[in-house]
């Protein structure tokens, strides 16, 4: 899921102990438009406290343009987009299920289950190597194997949006205090 095609998961190899060596993890990657078109990049990125700003999204640009422009990896001209997964983040890792316990979010599947491939419910954890969620209108919580999920993102609520804003506004606060 961090990467969709194969030369996505290509450049992950390559990136992602470039990323980790400056202190980022990369949640998603996705290189974008055809040979004729002008290609895009896309790096999606967080520390590991989960925290993002353009600082760094400058500082592992930076690294990713070192090693990619040293490598060569993608042919033709692209351009690099260095990003945070934002508030409706994409949900790559099985790590991101129990870290946003409790949210709402929108599954796709690989395959039919239960007679559908899409879900929407609150995500309940990780058991194993499986998805919990809890389904509107279902009473048990239902395990999806992480392997079967081909995308996944969180649904912006007020939740959300309200543990977006408390997230910044912690971010803030730490930075005028260092800064003091």
């Amino acid at each position: 899921m961090r990467g969709k095609t194969a030369e996505d998961l290509k450049l992950l190899e390559m990136l992602d102990p470039v990323a980790e060596a400056v202190g980022y993890e990369i949640v998603r990657l996705r290189l974008m438009g055809g040979e004729r078109n002008q290609r895009r990049l896309q790096i999606m990125a967080e520390r590991p406290d989960g925290d993002m700003n353009v600082e760094d999204c400058a500082r592992l640009s930076r690294a990713v343009s070192e090693v990619l422009d040293a490598a060569d990896p993608i042919s033709g001209e692209y351009t690099l987009e260095v990003s945070s997964p934002g508030v409706d983040r994409p949900l790559t890792r099985l790590k991101d299920f129990d870290t946003y316990e409790g949210y709402e979010a929108r599954l796709e599947l690989d395959r039919l289950a239960e007679g559908r491939k899409r879900f929407r419910g609150v995500l309940a954890g990780v058991e194993g190597d499986q998805v919990a969620i809890d389904l509107e209108g279902e009473e048990e919580t239902a395990l999806v194997p992480f392997a079967w999920i081909v995308e996944a993102k969180l649904v912006l609520t007020d939740e959300l949006m309200k543990r977006g804003a408390e997230t910044r506004a912690a971010r803030i606060s730490d930075e005028q205090q260092t800064s003091e």
